[in-house]
């Protein structure tokens, strides 16, 4: 397995070795000596989600405000546009955001350190998300950084995909600017090092 940092480097972008042949294939998908040498971290992941969508569904930005979620994320069906947003206030890519395109052909994962909003915009007819986390899911600390933020600016592959608006849940039709989410001098989001 090959891991490769982003250009924030701690999200990382792992590309398994795929056996294949004929009857179809094999690769290893995690293995936790190769997730701490790539992230010089230690963690425990303690949940695995699973979430189906179907194309132009945009979930996103969440994050939580106390007991951040680490995420290693995968797709093993179809195609989605991954997107990480460093809202640590005292890193120096603090605003900054990173994307990966995910997919069950190119079988790659993305790493998504606590503190960092995550969202993804699904490409294919339907897109099967899967994704482990190193804390449990806590609705009353969860929140969301709206999609089309214009601090952010992040380049959404939505008209290129022939969709005018993303379908959007209620709860991210409320999301948040970064400013007004995380306001100066109120720390958002701590890491667990």
């Amino acid at each position: 397995m090959k891991a490769k940092r982003l250009a924030i480097p701690d999200v990382v972008l792992f590309e398994p070795t795929i056996f294949g042949d004929d009857r179809g294939f094999f690769l290893e998908s995690f293995n936790q000596r190769v997730f701490e040498d790539a992230t010089g971290l230690q963690r425990q992941f303690v949940q695995d989600n699973h979430s189906r969508s179907s194309k132009g569904v945009l979930r996103g930005l969440h994050y939580q405000i106390q007991k951040p979620q680490g995420k290693l994320v995968r797709v093993t069906n179809g195609v989605v546009f991954d997107v990480a947003v460093d809202i640590r206030q005292s890193s120096p890519t603090f605003g900054r955001w990173v994307s990966a395109m995910l997919s069950a052909e190119n079988k790659h994962q993305l790493w998504i350190p606590e503190g960092f909003a995550h969202g993804f915009f699904v490409l294919s007819e339907f897109a099967d998300f899967l994704y482990k986390t190193t804390e449990y899911y806590s609705p009353q600390n969860e929140r969301c950084i709206v999609w089309n933020d214009s601090d952010l600016n992040i380049h959404w592959p939505i008209l290129e995909h022939g969709i005018a608006t993303p379908k959007l849940s209620e709860k991210d039709t409320k999301g948040l600017r970064l400013i007004e989410a995380c306001p100066p001098g109120q720390p958002i989001n701590p890491t667990t090092d």
